[in-house]
């Protein structure tokens, strides 16, 4: 039974809604932080009462470099987000000199789920979204009526 071999496995995804507006740093050597809760909602129906209720997940996510320039500009409170990323664990001393641990999301992908606004100076049509994937956005309509695919 010594010789039993187990993957090193550290993948989590979670989809929910920002508890409160991202916090933006810089790091002493100049690299962009970013620093966010996310709740996660379960909605689960009670066995013995038979009504349904809502458990919420708060699970603290960090993003780095240009991701984390991104984040603090297109985020705020309430934003819907989907983050993949890997869990880290921190210890700290707090301000009455307790040695606190906490495990936080070290994200690698940040998914905008709302549509960002157009800029009042923009020109109709014009997306201010971030690049990456878009529910529901298949193909978008060029000026010669000719559907474009959008990758």
């Amino acid at each position: 039974m010594t010789n039993i071999r187990i993957p090193e496995q550290n993948y989590v995804l979670i989809a929910g809604r920002l508890t409160r507006d991202p916090e933006h740093r810089m790091t002493q050597k100049g690299v962009a932080c970013c620093f966010f809760d996310v709740a996660v909602n379960r909605r689960y129906k009670d066995t013995v009462t038979g009504e349904w209720k809502d458990d919420v997940t708060y699970v603290p996510v960090a993003a780095w470099g240009p991701m984390a320039a991104r984040c603090s500009e297109k985020l705020k409170k309430g934003s819907p987000v989907h983050v993949e990323g890997r869990l880290t664990g921190s210890d700290y001393v707090d301000k009455s000199g307790q040695k606190r641990k906490v495990l936080r999301l070290t994200a690698r992908r940040v998914q905008f789920l709302a549509m960002a606004a157009a800029a009042p100076d923009a020109p109709e049509g014009a997306d201010t979204a971030d690049a990456e994937y878009q529910p529901g956005v298949l193909a978008k309509e060029s000026a010669s009526g000719v559907d474009e695919v959008p990758f």
